[in-house]
């Protein structure tokens, strides 16, 4: 007879690692967000983006022909600097 114990805390450690290592591997793929990736990545509105920062002197855009695009690890720190400036 075999029995096996596993420890659950250390399963869920290694699931998280994995998922965060996964993640990390998505992120690195994009150069740069079109303005869906940018609406799923905030959890906003395309209005709500317009009405909070996509103004913003700072804020990293550039128009190709009729569609905005926005380089992934610039409008990632942007975001996380904004988003601190509103507590």
């Amino acid at each position: 007879m075999i029995q096996v114990n596993i420890d659950e805390r250390e399963v869920r450690e290694l699931t998280l690692q994995k998922i965060e290592e996964h993640l990390k591997k998505v992120d690195s793929e994009l150069v740069y967000w079109d303005t869906s990736e940018l609406k799923k990545r905030t959890c906003m509105s395309w209005n709500t983006i317009q009405k909070e920062f996509f103004f913003h002197p700072d804020f990293p855009k550039f128009k190709v022909g009729g569609k905005w695009y926005f380089p992934a690890a610039e409008t990632k720190a942007f975001l996380l600097k904004w988003l601190r400036e509103r507590r």
